[in-house]
């Protein structure tokens, strides 16, 4: 029987713990679950608990935690995805495929060909649709940390703030990606469907930034980080 796991955004221990309205529904009413069913959890500091349900009502759900046990062990290649603004479903696609392939931080960029506008609490509901992403991604992988998404910046002030051992930006016409010292963190740029222009891929690299390609065909914004942090991770991380 696969053991069901959960994220729960508030510290936890051992003993018992009221799971959060939302989760109490799905438990009791989309999974159907009873009563010292088998449950693990944890809460993003890399430690899980395992336990079982005390108590399942329709409002109501407790957890009796009787394990805590060290998680699953991060990448020691830290990563910072600045990830460009992109339509519908295609951001939700590439922050959940960067969470599996263990990114520790995104960003989304505004930048000259972004046709995707978000102001106020438009940008604060996106905000926390992106998190949850990212969450459900590191329930179903067995990540114990959820990667920090960002709000949204400008790419000038993200290139301005952004520091790490290594930083390229993927461009289509640009060298092909070159051997690098391992570094300890990287921080990867990422195009939106209309791509960087030549003016932000001059930007990025006046900020220390390598331009790269990863082949010869041109790649979706979100495919793109699929690749990209493929690579970084065979090559410097954990593959």
């Amino acid at each position: 029987m696969r053991l069901s796991r959960f994220f729960v955004d508030t510290p936890l221990g051992i003993g018992e713990h009221p799971l959060p309205e939302a989760q109490a529904h799905y438990i009791s009413r989309v999974l159907r679950m009873a009563e010292g069913d088998p449950v693990q959890l944890f809460d993003g500091s890399g430690q899980e608990f395992r336990g079982s349900l005390l108590e399942v009502g329709k409002k109501r759900v407790t957890v009796q935690l009787t394990e805590a046990f060290a998680g699953q062990i991060e990448s020691p290649l830290h990563i910072h995805l600045g990830q460009g603004l992109s339509r519908g479903e295609r951001m939700d696609w590439a922050i959940q495929k960067a969470t599996e392939l263990g990114v520790n931080e995104i960003t989304p960029i505004f930048s000259d060909r972004c046709e995707v506008r978000l102001k106020d609490e438009r940008a604060d509901k996106r905000l926390q649709h992106w998190r949850q992403v990212a969450i459900s991604a590191c329930e179903q992988c067995g990540r114990s940390t959820v990667p920090v998404i960002h709000p949204p910046l400008l790419l000038a002030d993200w290139l301005k703030h952004t520091l790490a051992q290594l930083k390229l930006v993927l461009h289509p016409v640009a060298e092909p990606l070159v051997s690098h010292a391992k570094p300890s963190s990287l921080a990867f740029l990422i195009g939106p469907e209309g791509g960087l222009t030549d003016n932000e891929v001059e930007a990025a690299q006046g900020a220390g930034f390598h331009a790269a390609r990863l082949g010869p065909r041109v790649l979706r914004t979100e495919t793109a980080p699929v690749v990209a942090l493929s690579v970084a991770q065979q090559l410097w991380g954990d593959f």
